[in-house]
């Protein structure tokens, strides 16, 4: 068995991270299927992807909001986030006879492997590599996984606001101008935001600013 494991959301200020794992015995199909990185596919082929690598794999998911990822960011790293998550998923899909690949989150690949390794229940190979998902079929499956259900969230998100929140990403304007225009009419930053980004504060100072200069 193999087994790849990828994340969507890493950097978003909007919206949840979400980690994706797909096991199957080898990747014929997946290549038979022309799986690729997410980012190099249209939503639609990713859509229909997805129905079919669920087919042929067994998968799981971990979804984390914006809420707990600041929660956790109090005491441990990103880095320690995901590595937390990947072993969950691990430990649910894979046995000891699996070779488990993973996008490397951390500069030093062997070093991510090892913090990955310290959380399973039983010794595995895991093979850590930057661009897993552009480099094994497995990898860029579970990224689709990841990416597709990552957007589902996005969408829920925005239709619960009724508001264009765009991608949730910092360099996307219109979850720039979301972000403003929530906190200029509420004073506050809206839900599904991870107050403890950068983006956000800085929106929120900002707006704290200018009611300053009003007086």
């Amino acid at each position: 068995m193999i087994c790849g494991i990828d994340e969507a959301g890493r950097g978003p200020v909007i919206g949840p991270m979400v980690v994706a794992g797909v096991a199957v015995r080898d990747d014929d199909e997946l290549v038979e299927m022309e799986v690729k990185d997410s980012k190099k596919l249209s939503v639609d082929k990713r859509e229909e992807l997805e129905e079919k690598i669920k087919d042929v794999s067994t998968y799981a998911y971990r979804v984390i909001p914006a809420e707990e990822i600041d929660v956790l960011r109090d005491d441990i790293t990103l880095n320690q986030i995901e590595v937390g998550l990947f072993s969950s998923i691990i430990d649910e899909i894979c046995d000891p006879t699996t070779v488990v690949y993973v996008d490397s989150a951390c500069t030093d690949e062997e070093a991510f492997s090892q913090m990955i390794q310290t959380e399973l229940s039983d010794e595995m190979d895991i093979v850590s590599r930057h661009g897993a998902d552009d480099i094994y079929p497995v990898v860029s499956a579970a990224s689709i996984l990841a990416k597709v259900k990552r957007d589902q969230e996005v969408e829920r998100i925005a239709e619960e606001l009724e508001q264009d929140i765009g991608s949730g990403y910092p360099s996307d304007v219109r979850t720039r101008s979301f972000l403003k225009r929530w906190v200029d009419e509420h004073g506050e930053l809206p839900p599904y935001t991870r107050k403890s980004w950068e983006t956000a504060r800085e929106i929120l100072n900002l707006a704290r600013t200018k009611r300053l200069d009003e007086f």
